[in-house]
């Protein structure tokens, strides 16, 4: 299942702002701060450390099923999608992974694929990283703007099945054009990354 998305952005506390403006709750947020990695999680808000020259590495975001995840960029650059999968799922996506000359990097905690369309794909097997495995809340469909044909083809291969959460387009740069989130607004709203959300 699609459950996760994650961007580099210069607009690090408006997209904060954005997805708490919208029902998200942020869990934690890890950045670096005078040369170490410090945790600036909640119940701190921006007020108390919005004038130390902060990093941000990750600020993680959830609601529901989904989880979104975003770190200081220099520009808004997406990074990842991920998917939940079960330790047979995964080690049957990793190998069709390797069959397409994908590389395959197992952490301890996850496990990416680096696909040939110029994003990554994180598989999960921990449910510890939603609110809610059962919610209605969750991302029904992404729809990416890649430079390249193909990927639609690739995941199925890659999955052994449809994808149908991902949908793409061809463009002039990666990212995430739409995402189809159950529950959120009742009106299209545009995140500070330029993702515009529909119900």
């Amino acid at each position: 299942m699609l459950f996760h998305y994650h961007f580099w952005t210069p607009h690090v506390e408006e997209t904060e702002r954005f997805y708490t403006n919208n029902g998200f709750r942020i869990y934690q947020r890890i950045g670096k701060y005078q040369g170490d990695f410090q945790n600036f999680d909640p119940p701190l808000v921006w007020d108390d450390f919005r004038e130390k020259d902060i990093l941000f590495r990750i600020i993680e975001a959830r609601k529901g099923c989904i989880n979104v995840t975003f770190g200081y960029g220099k520009k808004s650059i997406f990074d990842h999608i991920g998917f939940w999968v079960n330790e047979k799922e995964q080690e049957f996506i990793c190998q069709n992974a390797v069959n397409l000359n994908w590389n395959v990097d197992r952490g301890e905690r996850r496990t990416f694929i680096t696909t040939p369309y110029s994003f990554r794909i994180e598989l999960q097997t921990n449910k510890d990283l939603v609110d809610s495995v059962t919610d209605n809340i969750k991302i029904g469909e992404l729809r990416l703007e890649i430079m390249k044909k193909g990927l639609e083809g690739d995941l199925s291969i890659l999955f052994g099945k449809p994808v149908n959460s991902i949908k793409s387009i061809i463009g002039e740069t990666v990212t995430i054009r739409e995402a189809v989130i159950k529950d959120f607004s009742s009106n299209p709203l545009v995140d500070p990354n330029g993702v515009r959300i529909l119900n």
